[in-house]
């Protein structure tokens, strides 16, 4: 199973730190936030890493290489002006080949163990998710979980965590190049009974802000 790590996010919600530095590239306990997944990914044995991004992309390349230092391939989907979620996934479907994949975003700190997806039966099901617990400032949640399949009311609603494998049809509408986002995708999927979802309650940090990056930061120092 190949995997993908999305990088095009500008990060506005970080400025100022990246005016000058991709959000992925951001350093929590002595590393940048993107090199923890590909070392957890390296770990669960994916070898073959597509990697998109927009805003100073070539600091990304620079740093990340061919991923060799990893022990990983890396390919990179350039997209010049970020494509929003499903928009930058169906530009690199070419990279990402016709199986399903992982997809992680990569402004997101977590100690989920990749493994447990390149398992994960899919069948006729285009999309699994792995939800957890609503942090304070994402409080009402994204999707209802019954069951072990996403539905479209529910008792509770839990966070998308950014972890999710896809199977390339999903993607097949965008046209390559547009913007689009992956929302009315998955409750498409949803409504036809082909998304299901985990609910993992290790640890999972949305890094959106200074002040939950340093947070972060702190923990994994200490």
């Amino acid at each position: 199973m190949k995997a993908m790590i999305l990088a095009a996010g500008r990060g506005e919600r970080m400025r100022p730190l990246t005016d000058h530095t991709p959000k992925p590239l951001l350093q929590v306990g002595g590393k940048p936030l993107i090199v923890w997944h590909i070392e957890r990914l390296a770990r669960a044995g994916f070898r073959e890493l597509v990697i998109n991004h927009a805003h100073l992309g070539q600091q990304i390349e620079s740093a990340l290489g061919d991923g060799s230092r990893f022990d990983v391939s890396i390919a990179y989907s350039d997209e010049g002006e970020a494509l929003e979620t499903a928009g930058g996934i169906a530009q690199a479907l070419s990279l990402l080949g016709e199986e399903p994949f992982l997809v992680v975003n990569g402004d997101v700190y977590t100690d989920y163990d990749f493994n447990r997806l390149t398992t994960q039966p899919m069948g006729g099901v285009v999309a699994h998710l792995v939800l957890v617990d609503n942090p304070p400032q994402h409080a009402q949640g994204d999707f209802y979980l019954e069951d072990g399949r996403l539905v479209e009311r529910g008792a509770s609603r839990l966070t998308f965590s950014g972890i999710g494998v896809y199977r390339p049809e999903l993607f097949a509408a965008i046209v390559p190049g547009s913007k689009a986002k992956l929302a009315p995708l998955l409750h498409a999927a949803i409504a036809q009974q082909r998304a299901t979802a985990e609910h993992y309650r290790g640890d999972w940090v949305d890094v959106g802000t200074p002040e939950r990056l340093q947070a972060l930061d702190r923990k994994l120092s200490s």
